[in-house]
C-alpha cells in the first residue's frame, strides 16, 4: 500500500522496534505540542492561542513539563493571563456561592458535589489544553491504525513482528477494535493480540528476572543479555510511557 502522510507516523512508530509503538508515538506529539505552546514559534505571544490557554489551563503533570521545558518568559506569559481567566472564573463562584447542609446522600457521593466551589475546584483541575489536543490526535491515529489493519497486509505483517504494545494502550487498541472490525478481521487482530502481549510479556519477565539474577555476586562475570535497561522497559510495558526520559526542553 502506498504511503500517505497520515501514516508516516505510525509506520515509524510500528518500526521503531519499540516496546510500544504508541508511547513512541505519544511521546513525539507530546513534545511536538510542548513546542507549539513554548517553542520559538512563540504561539504564547498570540492573543487568540491565549485565550484558549487561559480558558483550558494546564494539567499539573504538563506544568512540570512546561517548567522543565525551559522558556522562563513564555510560561511567564501564559500564566499571566491565565491567572486573570481563573480569577475571574473564582469571583463568579464565590458571589453564587452559598455554603449548605450535607446530606448523607451528599456524603456517599464520589464523582459530584453539592458544594459548587468543590465541583469548580475539581473541574479546573481536570482541564488541560496539552491533554485535549493530544487526545484528538491519538483517536486519529488509532483510526489510522485499523485502517492500515484492514487495508495493508505488510502493515499487519509489521505489527505482528513487533514487541507488542504497553497495557494501557493495549486496552484502547482493544476498545477500538471492536467498532472498527468485524468478522475474521477481529478474530485475526485479537489472535495476534493475545499472542504478542504473551510472548512480549514472558520476553520481559525473563530480563527483569535475569537482571535481578545479575546483582549475585556469583553472576556478576555472567553476560547481561538483555537486561541492563530491563527495569524501565518493564515499566513502560506495564503503564506506557518512558520512565527513563530525561526532561523535554527547548532547543536553543
Amino acid at each position: 500500500m502506498k504511503e500517505q502522510l497520515y501514516t508516516i507516523p505510525l509506520n515509524d512508530a510500528v518500526n521503531a522496534n519499540d516496546e510500544c509503538p504508541f508511547c513512541y508515538i505519544e511521546r513525539n506529539v507530546e513534545q511536538d505540542l510542548l513546542d507549539y505552546v513554548l517553542g520559538s514559534g512563540s504561539s504564547y505571544m498570540e492573543a487568540d492561542m491565549r485565550a484558549i490557554t487561559d480558558s483550558k489551563g494546564f494539567c499539573r503533570d504538563h506544568f512540570k513539563k512546561m517548567f522543565a521545558y525551559g522558556n522562563t518568559l513564555g510560561n511567564g506569559w501564559i500564566l499571566k493571563t491565565h491567572y486573570m481567566s481563573m480569577r475571574s472564573e473564582m469571583n463568579k463562584e464565590f458571589k453564587s456561592f452559598k455554603p449548605g447542609k450535607i446530606s448523607l446522600a451528599d456524603k456517599l457521593k464520589k464523582a459530584q458535589s453539592s458544594n459548587s466551589l468543590v465541583n469548580w475546584a475539581r473541574n479546573t483541575t481536570k482541564k488541560c489544553y496539552i491533554c485535549e489536543q493530544f487526545e484528538k490526535t491519538y483517536q486519529r491515529y488509532l483510526d489510522t491504525f485499523f485502517y492500515l489493519w484492514n487495508n495493508d497486509p505488510d502493515f499487519v505483517e509489521r505489527v505482528s513482528r513487533s514487541k507488542g504494545f504497553c497495557i494501557p494502550h493495549f486496552g484502547d487498541l482493544c476498545e477500538k477494535a471492536d467498532e472498527a472490525l468485524s468478522g475474521s478481521k477481529k478474530d485475526e487482530f485479537y489472535s495476534m493480540m493475545k499472542r504478542l502481549m504473551t510472548e512480549n510479556f514472558d520476553r520481559l519477565q525473563e530480563d527483569v528476572s535475569w537482571l535481578v539474577e545479575k546483582f549475585d555476586y556469583q553472576n556478576q562475570d555472567a553476560d547481561w543479555k538483555n537486561s541492563k535497561d530491563a527495569v524501565q522497559r518493564g515499566m513502560q510495558k506495564l503503564k506506557g510511557g518512558y520512565p527513563a526520559d530525561a526532561p523535554y526542553r527547548a532547543n536553543k
